[in-house]
């Protein structure tokens, strides 16, 4: 096994970013093509369940299918629940179990350091979604952003940039000096330099 990241910073700044995002803002576009910022916070709430029960290994009925992006399905009091969700999905992958063995996430097989891995990125990649859809700043580790790098540059490789289905779309040239953050984006599809639309 090679690393197990700790979850709860980006967790943290997730919950952080979700309570910063104000109601007039969630029809507002997104990073995420065709993806509003409720539809974007639908997805999260999805993905923080569907990885905490990737880490535990126990699964509800019916929770292999991919975590929902609808913005009609953002159910009320999801600005106390998904807080809720991301510290159990970070005290989940505290357990040196949840790195071990397969796993299932979204209806996928994978090994469960692969899912660790694709939990932290996710948390970091939609983190800066919100942060971008909502106009806050953002500001991410370094050493999380080099364990995500870790993980997509190699698996954005074997696509040949072309993107990986579920995961992220075809990769976005930038500059050779660019930051590992804008570098991050890039591989998962996103225009580094992607801002909300004024007004």
């Amino acid at each position: 096994m090679t690393s197990m990241p700790d979850l709860t910073p980006a967790a943290r700044r997730m919950a952080g970013l979700l309570a910063g995002v104000r109601d007039y803002q969630l029809t507002a576009p997104t990073p995420c093509a065709d993806m509003s910022l409720a539809a974007l916070i639908d997805h999260v709430g999805g993905l923080t369940q569907a990885f905490t029960w990737a880490a535990s290994k126990s699964f509800p009925d019916g929770a292999s299918q991919p975590p929902s992006a609808d913005a009609s399905s953002l159910a009320p009091g999801w600005r106390t629940r998904i807080p809720e969700q991301l510290d159990a999905l970070a005290a989940a992958w505290r357990s040196p179990d949840a790195w071990q063995g397969m796993t299932e996430a979204g209806g996928l097989q994978l090994p469960g350091e692969d899912a660790g891995h694709v939990a932290m990125n996710e948390l970091v990649v939609h983190g800066w979604d919100v942060a971008r859809a909502s106009g806050q700043p953002y500001d991410v580790g370094e050493d999380e952003i080099d364990a995500c790098l870790a993980f997509v540059a190699p698996t954005v490789e074997q696509s040949g940039g072309k993107g990986v289905e579920g995961l992220f779309g075809p990769a976005v040239e930038i500059p050779g000096g660019a930051s590992p953050l804008d570098r991050l984006m890039a591989l998962t599809g996103r225009d580094p330099s992607w801002a909300a639309p004024e007004g």
